[in-house]
């Protein structure tokens, strides 16, 4: 399905990406990191989004792209831009990990809104989709992945562990530096009962 040179069809245009997607899903959470599309190439992205379910496209690098197609497809754009090499400041850390609990709630938070649905007729007798969320920076290789190990250690997998399970996946992923402070991260408190 990939190949590791751009495939090109009838007339020049390019059939497949350069550089593949990256899945990742631990615990029910989906995630695809991708390199920076751009306007000539973000129709190929938009099959594999299509193909993932993927509903947010969380860019952390300026835009190279036009959102239109994205949103005209139904996937929301989020701009959350920090600096090449560096880990992301604690605002977008913050809505990061609001869009991944509002994507990927839990067992619980799930039936209590089946519940709700069902009590308003509005249920649709069928379980939806999964989604899943899309990050990149321009090459996918250190901010896009450094949001996804803070969301697999917050679903409560060992730091390097999530970052083991990364770069097993997309090699080259997470820079010493960015790796330093996945080590120092510190899970959300929110929800745990401390018995002292």
């Amino acid at each position: 399905m990939y190949s590791r040179s751009p495939q090109f069809g009838t007339g020049g245009q390019q059939r497949s990406l350069i550089n593949p997607p990256t899945y990742i899903e631990y615990k029910g959470a989906r995630f695809l990191i991708v390199d920076a599309p751009s306007n000539n190439n973000l129709p190929l992205y938009i099959e594999e989004f299509n193909r993932w379910n993927v509903s947010d496209v969380v860019r952390c690098c300026y835009a190279t792209y036009s959102p239109t197609l994205l949103e005209e497809k139904g996937i929301q754009v989020h701009d959350w831009v920090f600096g090449d090499g560096e880990a992301p400041p604690a605002p977008i850390v913050e809505a990061w990990l609001n869009l991944v609990d509002d994507r990927f709630p839990t067992q619980q938070q799930q039936q209590q809104q089946q519940e709700q649905e069902h009590e308003q007729g509005q249920g649709n007798g069928g379980s939806r989709p999964t989604p899943c969320i899309a990050t990149h920076c321009v090459a996918g290789l250190g901010r896009a992945p450094v949001l996804v190990a803070i969301a697999l250690i917050e679903l409560g997998m060992p730091a390097l562990d999530a970052v083991a399970y990364i770069r097993e996946r997309r090699r080259g992923a997470i820079n010493n530096k960015q790796l330093k402070y996945i080590e120092m991260y510190k899970r959300r408190s929110k929800n745990k009962c401390i018995i002292s």
